[in-house]
């Protein structure tokens, strides 16, 4: 999918500079910034990251009520 996106011209200057000091193309430094901005907010990436977050989100469920079962038999 491509969409188009604006930069000032100072900010794509230094994109461009910094994809040529990393030896890396320009969509590889926007693939790698949405991946991080992603990141940060909690949204996963990809399916195997979807799925490490709902084994996660499922590990604290299941010790959670296993915590409220044993203060119950107490």
């Amino acid at each position: 999918m491509r969409k188009l996106i604006a930069f000032d011209e100072d900010t794509f200057d230094k994109l461009k500079q910094l994809g040529r000091d990393r030896m890396a193309t320009f969509q590889e430094l926007a693939d790698e910034a949405f991946a991080d901005l992603l990141k940060k907010h909690g949204i996963p990436i990809d399916l195997r990251d979807a799925l490490r977050k709902s084994a996660r989100l499922d590990g604290v469920a299941e010790k959670t009520t296993a915590r409220r079962k044993a203060k119950k038999t107490k």
